[in-house]
């Protein structure tokens, strides 16, 4: 039995390939084993989203070629198509480099290697859907591939450089997928792409797809990833009610400033963003909102950073994901004026962290006498560990509670630490 480790870095799309190859890998006879342990193959699925992603794409390539000497190397993600010419020319021990367009064909090319068939990455079929509904994951939740590419460009992103354009994975195989993790015990769907709003499949939108997943028989909730404030439609206000949908969305804001959301090519205003927070709370209290914030965008002020800082207390998010402005090379923002010095980027960052982290806990707070349906993840010492339904990280007595089921539980009390969990009785 052939080993194979995998290591994963970026975004959710990301880890749904990863999570999908390893369990095509298990199915056909390999055992997968921990990126630290010895293997025989090793699979790194790399990021390029940002200056430190790279950074960390090439130690983590460089880790693998050193810890894994006689191992069968292969790098493939985002950084192999945004760099691959400067990866090549050090390889590192590294087999193939495989882009995002062949990455669903690693299986194929590693067993059939194995079994003594000489074969390229650009030589095997390109699809960008063409993966198994994986049985055998990392995660509790099954992440489900609807959407890949983005037709945006947004001024700082390299994104649909190494992605590509916006296509959409069919609805019978989204609903096929779906229907096959729910057989294999799955309780809980991720909805993840680069730009799942833009899903538009023979006439079929993103709320259109919601709509029919809703409807898939099945004990299982639905959770939406991602997803850009511009392709939020009325239906989707509407669809919140069904008890399958879980009410929490990560809208991504960057810029609490109208002027630097100009800048960045954004495809909405401050205000379009406020309307779908208070029209959702307003209707579905308690609902979460998580989001990514950029600091430092060329050219942004005092003034816009203070407007950022403003909207994130008035907003009440329940998480923020904290960027500094990394220039990416080919991108319109890179030749933008007015760079911001690194100091002042760190700085402004630090001051957005620490108010995020406060308003985390005043949203956790806010949870506090309310129920949850806890997603069971863990059980360590007695004391389950999982997500309820509006993505708050909870802890309660086991009792008779088993991982991967559904637990009710009133949440009593919130820890102390940067990231708490809730504490919680089962009901």
């Amino acid at each position: 039995m052939k080993k194979i480790a995998f290591k994963t870095l970026g975004c959710r799309l990301n880890q749904y390939e990863t999570d999908a190859l390893a369990s095509q890998f298990a199915k056909n006879g390999y055992e997968v084993v921990d990126f630290n342990q010895p293997a025989d193959v090793v699979v790194v699925n790399t990021c390029t989203v940002t200056n430190q992603s790279d950074s960390k794409s090439n130690q983590t390539i460089k880790q693998a070629a050193k810890k894994h000497k006689d191992a069968m190397l292969v790098v493939t993600g985002c950084m192999v198509n945004n760099h691959r010419e400067k990866l090549e020319s050090n390889r590192q021990n590294v087999t193939w480099f495989v882009d995002n367009a062949h990455k669903s064909s690693i299986f194929s090319l590693v067993d059939g290697h194995y079994k003594g068939e000489v074969l390229h990455p650009e030589n095997v079929n390109t699809n960008l859907f063409n993966y198994e509904a994986a049985k055998d994951t990392f995660h509790t939740r099954s992440w489900v591939k609807i959407q890949d590419g983005c037709n945006n460009f947004c001024t700082f992103c390299i994104i649909p450089k190494v992605r590509g354009r916006a296509i959409s994975r069919p609805v019978n195989e989204v609903l096929e997928n779906i229907g096959q993790v729910v057989g294999f015990g799955y309780k809980e769907i991720v909805l993840t792409g680069v730009n799942i709003g833009r899903y538009d499949h023979e006439g079929n939108s993103f709320e259109d797809l919601v709509e029919k997943i809703l409807e898939l028989p099945g004990d299982f909730r639905l959770r939406i990833g991602s997803i850009e404030p511009e392709w939020f439609g009325d239906k989707l206000f509407e669809l919140f009610s069904h008890p399958k949908l879980t009410p929490h969305l990560h809208m991504c804001l960057q810029s609490g400033s109208d002027r630097i959301l100009l800048a960045m090519r954004r495809i909405y205003t401050i205000g379009s963003f406020r309307q779908i927070v208070e029209k959702l709370r307003g209707r579905y209290p308690g609902f979460n909102f998580t989001t990514d914030i950029i600091v430092g965008f060329p050219g942004e002020t005092e003034t816009d950073f203070q407007q950022s800082i403003q909207l994130v207390r008035d907003m009440g998010f329940g998480h923020i994901h904290t960027f500094k402005y990394s220039i990416r090379k080919g991108t319109r923002a890179e030749r933008m004026p007015d760079h911001i010095p690194e100091k002042v980027k760190t700085g402004r960052s630090e001051v957005i962290r620490q108010l995020a982290d406060e308003e985390k806990r005043k949203y956790r707070s806010s949870m506090i006498g309310r129920g949850q349906t806890v997603l069971v993840e863990k059980i360590v010492n007695g004391i389950a560990r999982g997500y309820g339904e509006h993505y708050v990280p909870v802890k309660f007595p086991a009792q008779n509670s088993i991982e991967n089921e559904f637990v009710k539980v009133k949440l009593v009390g919130l820890e102390e630490g940067e990231d708490p969990f809730l504490v919680g009785e089962v009901i």
